[in-house]
């Protein structure tokens, strides 16, 4: 993966803020193995007169990937550098490309990297000027992608029509400008994270996309492909670029999924691609990670979504981040910890980690044991913020001075900076990151939450209906559509996500909580399912047996093809019980 930005960069350039980061995360410095370009070149280079783009060329892996390519179709050394560009911000890094070439192109090797920012000579360049553009954009966070080469690529993107923000990952515009790098017919061939076909932010990309091309194919993997970064990545061949947007657009989109990257790279990309099936998808409000499922599934899902029986979980209740304390290290603290303190008063009960909530519901007496087996489930809670400090609490407030807690982001930015904001108490909890079910706790312990939980509030309904209403295969499976997972193998919700959840439209009975709670804790989730598809979705939805499998089944694919990267965690049987 192409680099944007050396560490010192980094560093000088963020003040500390990131200085916990791997470098290589926050440079986006993970390369595309040499098997992986050449299969990406052996399909998107076609003719000997091609001229192709390596917009972050890094250490050249894709261009002489590229060379090869242009080698095997008799193209002349000389033509081979006249017709491929690189371009790499990292001068040691354009070095190395250029003497990853020198072996084929000798001293035409000079000429085909240049060393600089991407955004910079694309705007200094004539375009379009390209009939491929091949490579693996950088993976860097908004917050970590330095000026002015930042404004440069969100300046792109408003000049395309489309409209970034805080949330846009930097090879969003790389993506962007490598469309508008290329001549009528053109293609795109890409490592690209599998955000593509699930995060909010890139929703206008895919939009872009199939509105400018012909057709796409997506080739995703089981595996990792990058050893170091829990990634999970895709292929994206775009093939077609229209003459204008504008045209009448048939966009042909379709996903292969393998298990292993040697079933793409041992095999020609015509070959891989042969048995893919298109798939319909609403690109202005669907995510691409339903092209997972079948057509059938798909066509299945938003009839569902569409129809009067279900609706979205906003309409009952909202879904909020958790408690933001800018260092829990400080702010949540165990018993112990508030006894030696004496901060006895000052602290408002605390889930800190979905592990606090073992089944359905959390009472106070879950929250004593918690406290009693030592957890950090105190949270430093000053309810007159404005009131000056104990001696206890002075004295506390030092000692966090003196580890530098108040020169965090966060708390530094608020006054007091001890202050933590937001702290209420919810109707119930929601995880945001799943292993198997998205589990809705009912709050009976009169506890708040950290952002690792999100916290929901009922509207009109009694909470403790809102959540025995979402223990079913209906809400299990939609959250495996709305949520993105990682390389890890965990499903995340934000709360919007999490708010998009499909639940019954109206609020009838289903098993008692508290008898789900008790099924729940002792691994027994499957039946609370089995019977809620009886009295839920058959009794009160209308909805047939076979359509409740099919949910149940869809459920099941999306959480086990996740679950099957998730490293050193027991894997997970269709029931929702550990294997």
């Amino acid at each position: 993966m192409a680099t944007k930005k050396t560490a010192k960069d980094n560093a000088r350039s963020h003040s500390g803020r990131f200085t916990d980061l791997d470098q290589d995360k926050l440079r986006g410095g993970y390369y595309t193995s040499s098997e992986v370009a050449t299969w990406l070149c052996a399909w998107a280079i076609r003719s000997p007169k091609d001229r192709v783009l390596e917009p972050s060329c890094g250490d050249g892996a894709f261009l002489e990937a590229a060379a090869k390519r242009f080698a095997e179709l008799s193209t002349r050394r000389p033509a081979i550098a006249r017709q491929l560009t690189g371009v790499e911000i990292v001068a040691t890094e354009a070095d190395r490309a250029r003497a990853r070439l020198h072996g084929q192109l000798s001293q035409r090797a000079a000429d085909v990297v240049t060393t600089g920012d991407f955004f910079s000579w694309w705007q200094d360049s004539a375009q379009p000027a390209f009939d491929a553009v091949v490579g693996n954009p950088p993976f860097i966070r908004y917050q970590t992608f330095p000026e002015p080469h930042r404004s440069l690529a969100m300046a792109l993107m408003v000049g395309q029509g489309l409209s970034p923000n805080r949330l846009t990952n930097i090879w969003v515009p790389f993506v962007v400008a490598a469309v508008a790098s290329l001549r009528s017919g053109g293609r795109l061939a890409l490592v690209l994270p599998a955000e593509l076909l699930q995060v909010t932010y890139a929703s206008q990309l895919r939009s872009f996309l199939t509105d400018r091309f012909g057709r796409i194919d997506i080739v995703a993997c089981n595996e990792l492909f990058f050893e170091k970064a829990e990634q999970e990545v895709v292929l994206l061949l775009a093939d077609g670029l229209l003459v204008s947007a504008s045209d009448a657009n048939p966009c042909r989109v379709t996903l292969t999924e393998t298990r292993t990257p040697s079933e793409i790279t041992s095999r020609a990309p015509a070959v891989v691609l042969a048995a893919a099936q298109p798939k319909t998808i609403r690109h202005g409000s669907e995510k691409w990670l339903k092209y997972f499922l079948s057509e059938k599934e798909i066509t299945f899902m938003r009839a569902l979504r569409d129809a009067g029986v279900t609706t979205n979980l906003s309409t009952h209740a909202s879904v909020d981040v958790g408690v933001v304390t800018g260092k829990n290290e400080f702010f949540v603290l165990t018993s112990a910890q508030v006894e030696d303190f004496g901060l006895k008063g000052l602290t408002a009960p605390l889930v800190s980690r979905s592990a606090h909530l073992k089944g359905a519901r959390v009472g106070r007496a879950d929250w004593n044991a918690m406290a009693a087996a030592g957890d950090r489930v105190h949270l430093l809670h000053l309810k007159a913020n404005k009131a000056k400090p104990s001696a206890a609490l002075a004295r506390y407030i030092r000692f966090g001075e003196g580890n530098e807690v108040h020169k965090g982001y966060k708390c530094s930015i608020r006054e007091p900076w001890y202050a933590v904001p937001s702290v209420w108490t919810p109707d119930g909890f929601l995880f945001r990151q799943i292993y198997d079910f998205p589990r809705v706790v009912l709050n009976q312990a009169g506890a708040t939450s950290t952002d690792t939980i999100h916290r929901l509030t009922g509207k009109k309904e009694k909470p403790e209906r809102i959540i025995a209403n979402t223990y079913t295969w209906l809400t299990a499976a939609s959250a495996e559509i709305e949520g993105r997972s990682y390389g890890g193998g965990v499903l995340e919700l934000e709360p919007t996500e999490a708010e998009r959840l499909l639940v019954p439209a109206t609020l009838n009975g289903a098993m008692p909580l508290a008898e789900c709670d008790k099924l729940t804790r002792a691994g027994r989730l499957n039946e609370v399912l089995q019977e809620n598809a009886r009295i839920v979705l058959m009794g009160h939805m209308g909805l047939s047996q076979s359509d409740c499998f099919i949910l149940r089944d869809i459920w099941a694919k999306m959480r086990d093809r996740r679950s099957a990267r998730c490293r050193g965690r027991p894997s997970v049987k269709a029931d929702g019980t550990a294997a």
